[in-house]
């Protein structure tokens, strides 16, 4: 192992037992790896809070930064084990579980790496828009039953013509959703935010207008409190019986009970959920609705993503050891 020195930007070998790394990071996500930071012998990893604790306190004193993600948070607890942090780098968009405040009032920069995700989260929306639209999984489910060979299966609607609203169209996903949409012939729309104004969209005054203009109401934004349950039974309603609900957003943007009731009541034609406030438990009820298309909250994990990721977090991290 080594020992960064930032005045010469060298590495100086130490013996093993003086135990003392400038990063600490939870086991690292399949298909991320670090590779100037290992072959520096710069990271620790460390399995959970309590392998912290276990470490001495001069360990815990040596480390600068702090690799995390989404799932597993920064919290105050783990801020006060070390005194020393300057920098947390967490994998992905979310920071429900990092107590922002707190790293603040420290003087601790934060960097969520979720621009490596755009590109995958858009494709997930739109090809969850793509099997509403087309009715999918219902197609599959016709011909693995033996239906193919007794009549044809029920007829679906275009993506063509069809009107996407996007709730954080001006976001890096929105834009990334908008340019496929357009791509499949697909008109826009939004919500009338100051970060919309120059996009050439049809902007909408409230969360209701914009579903009662779309066809698919896809929530690309994030799950702050002011946002908990803003597609309620009125939004649903506008939404109306031949509308769609896509969220890759956050799960708390929906309120389940009442996207149940108006799945089994026939009152949206279908929604796709990536997310849910629940999850990983699924309500019964809503995983009994025929209407209904759900994924693992999986729209980032893919290969590509995580190796983007690695990279731009060992970018960030290793210039911000040189500083």
């Amino acid at each position: 192992m080594g020992v960064y020195h930032r005045a010469d930007a060298s590495f100086v070998d130490v013996k093993e037992c003086l135990d003392m790394w400038p990063v600490f990071s939870f086991p690292a996500l399949e298909c991320m790896e670090y590779p100037q930071i290992d072959s520096a012998g710069l990271r620790c990893e460390v399995s959970d809070v309590d392998a912290i604790i276990r470490k001495s306190q001069g360990c815990r004193a040596a480390v600068r930064v702090l690799m995390t993600s989404a799932s597993r948070g920064c919290d105050a607890t783990l801020l006060r084990l070390l005194p020393s942090l300057g920098l947390v780098v967490s994998h992905g968009a979310g920071r429900d579980r990092i107590d922002s405040a707190a790293l603040a009032a420290r003087g601790i920069r934060l960097r969520c790496i979720a621009e490596a995700a755009t590109e995958d989260v858009a494709d997930h929306a739109m090809a969850l828009t793509l099997m509403l639209f087309r009715n999918l999984p219902r197609a599959q489910d016709f011909v693995r039953s033996g239906g193919w060979g007794k009549g044809r299966f029920e007829l679906s609607d275009s993506l063509s013509g069809a009107c996407m609203g996007i709730a954080g169209l001006s976001g890096r996903i929105g834009q990334a959703l908008a340019q496929r949409a357009r791509a499949a012939g697909m008109t826009l729309a939004g919500l009338d935010r100051a970060s919309n104004q120059d996009l050439g969209v049809p902007l909408f005054p409230d969360w209701k207008a914009l579903a009662r203009a779309s066809d698919v109401l896809v929530l690309a934004v994030p799950g702050t409190p002011d946002l908990e349950g803003i597609v309620d039974a009125p939004v649903l309603d506008a939404l109306g019986p031949r509308g769609r609900l896509v969220n890759v957003g956050r799960g708390t943007l929906v309120d389940t009970k009442t996207l149940i009731k108006a799945l089994h009541e026939g009152r949206i034609a279908g929604a796709a959920l990536d997310v849910l406030d629940t999850e990983p438990y699924v309500p019964a009820p809503l995983a009994a609705a025929p209407n209904l298309i759900l994924t693992p909250h999986m729209a980032a994990q893919t290969r590509g993503h995580r190796g983007r990721a690695a990279r731009i977090a060992e970018r960030e991290i290793l210039d911000f050891l040189a500083g």
